[in-house]
C-alpha cells in the first residue's frame, strides 16, 4: 500500500500556504481563509518545517515566494486539485456530475456579440445541476499561469499565439484596433500620440514596429478607454468594446492604426486529463458556437 508523506494536518497547512501564495500575502489571505494572521503564519511555518526549506519571504519588503516556494506552490496546487476531483469523478461513474468547475475569462468578454458563455452556463445547469461553476476574471498572463497551476479548469481568452502546453477550442473571432479621441482630428496629430501600455501581446507587437511611443501604463480596458478619451493618448482596444465607448466618450478609430485579429477560444491544459464536467461544458460551448456560425452563414447568404 502506498505510504503518504503527508498526513491530514500537513494537507491543511498546504492548503493554507496555497491560499497565501495566491492572495499575495498573509493579510490578503485572512478574509479568504477566515483565519487570523497568526494562525495562517503558524500553518505556513509547519509546511516549511516539514519540507525543511523557506517557502516565502515576509517582512517590511513585502511578501514574495522563494524559488522553492514557487515549486511547492505549483506541485501542491496540482495535488490538492487532484484530491478534490476524487468524489466528483466517482460520482460521474454513476452518471452524476458534481463538484466545482472553475472558469477563467478575460475582462469584458461578455461584450463580444457572439460570446455565448451565459447560455452555456444555463445549459450546464440544466444537464448537470450539481456542478458548481466559479468564474474568475483575469489578465492574459494570469489566465495562462492559472491554467498551468490548475487553479482553473478552462480559460476563455484570445489565442494570440500557439502554445503546445494548451489545447484550444475556437469560439469566435475578435479584432483589436487603435482608438483615439474624436477631439484629435488630424491624422498627423494622431500618429504622435503615445500608445497606452498594458501587458498584452498586441500592445507589445505594436510598440515593436517603432511607429508608437510608449505611453502610461493601464491595468485594463476601462483604464485604456479613460486615457484615450482625454485626447492625449491612443490605445488598442477590442472593437466590440471600443464600439461601446465610441458614442459615449467620443472615441474613433485612429487613421492608419494597426489592426490585429485572433480566435477567442476555450483553452485547457493539454497535458491534464479533463474532468467529466469540463468535457461536458466544452461540448456545450462547441455546440452553441457552431450554431452561431451556422446562423451567421445563413445571414451572409441572404445578403448576397
Amino acid at each position: 500500500m502506498l505510504k503518504l508523506d503527508f498526513d491530514e494536518r500537513d494537507l491543511r497547512a498546504l492548503r493554507v500556504f496555497c491560499h497565501v501564495a495566491q492572495a499575495g500575502g498573509f493579510a490578503a489571505a485572512e478574509p479568504r481563509l477566515l483565519m487570523s494572521k497568526a494562525s495562517i503564519s503558524r500553518h505556513v511555518r509547519e509546511v516549511e518545517a516539514r519540507l525543511g526549506v523557506r517557502l516565502c519571504e515576509r517582512g517590511p519588503g513585502g511578501f514574495r515566494l522563494t524559488p522553492e516556494g514557487i515549486v511547492a506552490l505549483n506541485l501542491a496546487t496540482s495535488a490538492l486539485h487532484a484530491l478534490s476531483r476524487i468524489r466528483p469523478e466517482v460520482d460521474a461513474v454513476h452518471g452524476v456530475l458534481s463538484g466545482p468547475l472553475t472558469i477563467g475569462m478575460g475582462e469584458h468578454s461578455l461584450t463580444h456579440p457572439t460570446c455565448r458563455l451565459p447560455e452555456a452556463l444555463r445549459e450546464l445547469h440544466r444537464q448537470a445541476p450539481h456542478v458548481q461553476p466559479e468564474i474568475l476574471v483575469m489578465s492574459f498572463n494570469e489566465l495562462d499561469q492559472a491554467l498551468r497551476t490548475q487553479r482553473i479548469d478552462i480559460a476563455i481568452r484570445g489565442k494570440y499565439r500557439e502554445d503546445r502546453d494548451f489545447a484550444y477550442l475556437p469560439l469566435y473571432v475578435e479584432t483589436h484596433r487603435v482608438y483615439v479621441s474624436s477631439q484629435v482630428r488630424r491624422p498627423a496629430e494622431q500618429i504622435r500620440l503615445p500608445l497606452v501600455y498594458r501587458s498584452h501581446p498586441y500592445v507589445e507587437q505594436a510598440l515593436a514596429t517603432g511607429r508608437y511611443q510608449r505611453g502610461p501604463e493601464a491595468g485594463g480596458l476601462d483604464a485604456i478607454g479613460a486615457l484615450v478619451a482625454t485626447g492625449y493618448y491612443q490605445g488598442l482596444l477590442p472593437t466590440h468594446y471600443g464600439e461601446l465607448l465610441q458614442e459615449r466618450f467620443g472615441l474613433q478609430l485612429a487613421a492608419g492604426g494597426h489592426e490585429y485579429s485572433h480566435a477567442g477560444c476555450a483553452v485547457t491544459l493539454a497535458s491534464r486529463p479533463l474532468s467529466h464536467r469540463a468535457e461536458l461544458f466544452l461540448s456545450i460551448l462547441r455546440s452553441l458556437h457552431q450554431a452561431n456560425d451556422t446562423r451567421s452563414s445563413r445571414v451572409r447568404g441572404r445578403k448576397a
